[in-house]
């Protein structure tokens, strides 16, 4: 049963960031799967019901082909997928609690299909509205863009910084709030995902 993600789990992230170490890890992984990931995986199962099964990451790096080798990932996310790399995100780091949701990585296909879905008028302008509202909620509009102008789209297209996007994410870093460490956590959560979801819907309706 989740009771809130306790101050521990952001402490423990902030001294892995200063020595991201096996020695280190294994003399602090009771803290990691006790304060970091026990509360993460308790939350994503009481959120199951509303938005779908959530995937937590494994704390590894893929340090194969990285220039930067250290082992371990500096913060634990889960993501909750309802489409291929379309879904809902959730992240502890030392910073604190970050939620998100969008369209992450998207292949080629998933690409032309939402610049088409942007480029229609009324699908368009849908997701204008919907971007503005969670702009003026405070979440922040992301994702990887093209510095050009796409393929077979005008440079005066109305929509145009939309067109470019490769993907399209909204996040909010929430911090380190009181109710952090407490079961009120799980409604802030809830709330936020709530509000993400008509972005998520409308690239799952276009995007697929």
């Amino acid at each position: 049963m989740f009771t809130g993600i306790p101050v521990a789990a952001l402490d423990f992230y902030e001294d892995l960031e200063a020595d991201n170490s096996k020695a280190w890890w294994t003399a602090h992984k009771d803290v990691y799967d006790h304060s970091v990931r026990e509360p993460i995986t308790a939350l994503a199962a009481e959120l199951e019901s509303e938005f779908g099964a959530a995937k937590v990451f494994r704390p590894y790096r893929d340090v194969r082909f990285s220039k930067d080798k250290t082992p371990y990932k500096t913060a634990q996310g889960a993501f909750a997928a309802v489409a291929p790399s379309t879904g809902y995100y959730i992240q502890v780091d030392a910073s604190g609690l970050v939620l998100a949701g969008g369209c992450y990585h998207g292949s080629t296909e998933q690409i032309g299909r939402y610049r088409a879905a942007v480029d229609r008028e009324d699908r368009g302008k849908k997701l204008e509205r919907i971007l503005a509202k969670l702009r003026k909620a405070g979440f922040e509009i992301g994702g990887e863009r093209l510095k050009t102008v796409p393929r077979g789209y005008d440079a005066d297209h109305p929509r145009i910084e939309l067109l470019r996007h490769k993907s399209l994410t909204a996040r909010i870093n929430v911090g380190c709030p009181d109710w952090l460490e407490t079961p009120q956590a799980l409604d802030e959560v809830r709330a936020s995902w709530r509000a993400l979801r008509p972005l998520v819907q409308w690239l799952h309706e276009a995007v697929g």
